[in-house]
């Protein structure tokens, strides 16, 4: 493998990088099409926990329960991204919801957050590169003027 080429992280790594954050991406499927959405989280055995208000997010969990979630960052001088997809589902029996409000899953935004969404990872992928020089991208193009908007 040579210098720029992308390293698969194996579950154990990828399992790490999302336990080193609390902000992640959700991806579901709002009127057929896809959106993604900012959200804090947490780690919970081999699932994530995402806390959230009422609204898009948790309407289109009800409707379409499958989901993708990634995270991505820098490490160093190593780039990482992550990736899970499953099922997810709103947490609502009494005993879980117990469990669950005592995970450190709080949200950046203010407001009512009283819905806990559980994502049950069914594919976790991953991989991480050595980030490059941004001298690399450098070209004589750079540094021409571009022509002004009309």
């Amino acid at each position: 493998m040579n210098a720029e080429s992308p390293w698969t992280l194996d579950a154990t790594d990828c399992w790490d990088f999302l336990r080193s954050t609390s902000v992640g991406r959700l991806a579901v499927i709002v009127d057929g099409a896809p959106e993604i959405f900012p959200v804090n989280f947490t780690v919970e055995h081999s699932a994530l926990v995402i806390r959230t208000g009422d609204g898009t997010k948790i309407d289109a969990v009800r409707g379409h329960p499958r989901v993708a979630f990634e995270i991505d960052g820098v490490d160093g001088q190593t780039a990482f991204s992550v990736v899970v997809k499953g099922d997810a589902k709103e947490i609502k029996a009494p005993d879980e919801l117990r469990d669950t409000v005592s995970l450190d899953v709080s949200p950046l935004q203010a407001g009512t957050k009283n819905h806990f969404v559980r994502v049950l990872a069914e594919e976790v992928t991953g991989r991480s590169f050595p980030v490059t020089d941004p001298a690399t991208w450098r070209s004589a193009l750079r540094d021409v003027a571009r022509a002004p908007h009309e």
